[in-house]
């Protein structure tokens, strides 16, 4: 390829990589979420059409006949392209997190499969030259490649089965699984993963190592699913911004063995951005964010299910009337979205409803606990759907201040974020922060039964003297708000 070629590749790979930058900026508010995704769907079809022009070109400079790879590329990009449209316009915002946890899967398998195809055959990546060994840079790389990819595949693939809460297999079930001695199970595969790897990489000869290479990454697909599966499904939303780091990292470590700048880049973009995530949650969570990387982070299971099977106390229950009636004649209302607003779809009837409190000269906030609903921003997202005005909507420190001095707190299908048992220490979730809705004049809950969230503990704020509770579903519920306000 000539040297103005090669610069032409270069040029569109940065301004491809400059688009993601741009798009993580934009992504960082929900005034700006748009744009930020019109600068990430540019990027990715910079990046898309500068490599089929590429592999084009090196085919051509190849001699090769028939064109067979050139083709194979074109119809992954068409069918990869074609499912993936069809998934985004067929999920549910509800699907949404088990979604992302199957598109991080399959990254990691892109990730191990490059490795081996690297592996095979280096001089066809112009890594070296027919009978010419790796060098030992790139078997490293390699290495790490496919051990974060394997994690990444398999710990998704747990990931989405618990989201999903559809399939009976145990390792699929939302609450932790445990066993003696797993944690020196885990450190075990960890001491021969990096044995086999260290094998590989220092492997006389021409001919790749392919024995600990291969059982490398067995264990690795084995290592992702136990670091996975004792985490319960309260802790979930963590769970799928770490594999979004993990399939960050992959991505930049075949970046590297392929001489790819932007696969770097946009690799360690999409890493460094989900491990930040991922701390920030923590801390949202009261977790350890090492415990996090290390896995096995979820909340003792014995402990939730005490706190799940609590005696049963009285309750005061009302109609969407009373409900409606009570907000109507307040000054201030604080709406808490949570994940049964997601099941019922109720977005947009819930803003027709704060309209007309509003049109009464009611003020109606919206506070959102940063891990509320099954994935990080999953509530600004459902907001942003009804076009709910950007500065109606406060994030949980900004708004805590006010509970205390608000007439009425709405709850809609949230519980662990508003639960507080969190101020507690015997609690399994004293320490996390939540939204102090406790402290408001009046609350109401809506939820369609008394069951417990992901947590699996009970909820005192649903006894407190100054809670009623409406049960039923959410849009439904909300309708008949919005029609005994009229």
């Amino acid at each position: 390829m000539s040297y103005i070629s090669m610069n032409l590749v270069t040029m569109f790979y940065l301004i491809a990589s400059v688009c993601f930058i741009q798009a993580l900026k934009g992504l960082s508010s929900p005034s700006t979420a748009r744009t930020g995704n019109a600068f990430g769907m540019s990027g990715m079809a910079i990046a898309t059409i500068t490599t089929v022009a590429l592999i084009f070109k090196l085919q051509a400079q190849a001699a090769t006949t028939g064109g067979l790879g050139f083709t194979l590329v074109l119809l992954g990009v068409v069918v990869g392209g074609g499912i993936g449209a069809f998934a985004a316009k067929k999920v549910e915002m509800t699907k949404m997190p088990e979604l992302v946890a199957a598109m991080h899967s399959l990254i990691g398998l892109a990730a191990v499969c490059i490795a081996v195809a690297v592996v095979a055959e280096p001089w066809v990546f112009q890594i070296t030259t027919p009978g010419v060994a790796l060098p030992f840079g790139n078997r490293l790389e390699l290495f790490i490649g496919t051990f974060v990819g394997a994690v990444t595949f398999s710990g998704s693939v747990i990931a989405f089965g618990k989201l999903s809460g559809k399939y009976k297999f145990r390792l699929f079930q939302g609450a932790p699984v445990s066993f003696p001695g797993q944690h020196m199970l885990n450190l075990g595969i960890a001491i021969a993963l990096i044995a086999l790897g260290l094998v590989f990489c220092f492997a006389p000869g021409v001919e790749p190592a392919w024995t600990p290479f291969i059982i490398m990454a067995l264990l690795a697909f084995i290592l992702g699913v136990l670091i996975i599966i004792p985490i319960g499904g309260a802790d979930m939303p963590v769970v799928v911004s770490m594999l979004n780091s993990y399939s960050g990292w992959a991505a930049a470590g075949i970046g590297f063995s392929l001489n790819n700048s932007m696969l770097i880049i946009a690799g360690s973009l999409v890493g460094s951005s989900g491990a930040i995530l991922s701390y920030i949650m923590c801390k949202a969570m009261n977790r350890s964010f090492f415990n996090v990387i290390l896995g096995g982070f979820g909340g003792d299971p014995a402990a939730a299910a005490a706190g799940g099977t609590q005696e049963q106390r009285p309750v005061k229950s009302g109609s969407a009337d009373d409900a409606a009636f009570i907000m109507s004649n307040a000054e201030t209302v604080i709406i808490v979205p949570g994940y049964g607003l997601a099941v019922a779809r109720a977005q947009h009837s819930l803003k027709e409803l704060v309209e007309k409190l509003t049109h009464k000269g009611v003020i109606v906030k919206y506070a959102i606990h940063p891990v509320a609903g099954r994935m990080p921003g999953h509530m600004n997202v459902l907001l942003a759907e009804a076009e709910v005005p950007y500065d109606q909507v406060f994030e949980m420190e900004d708004i805590n201040g006010e509970f205390g001095q608000t007439d009425v707190v709405l709850v809609l299908g949230a519980n662990d974020v508003v639960n507080p048992a969190a101020k507690d220490p015997k609690s399994p979730i004293a320490g996390m922060p939540i939204l102090e809705a406790y402290k408001a004049k009046s609350i109401i809950v809506n939820k369609r039964s008394m069951a417990s969230g992901y947590a699996g503990l009970d909820n005192d704020l649903f006894y407190q003297a100054n809670t009623m509770m409406v049960f039923g579903d959410a849009k439904k519920v909300i309708e008949a708000m919005v029609k005994a306000v009229d």
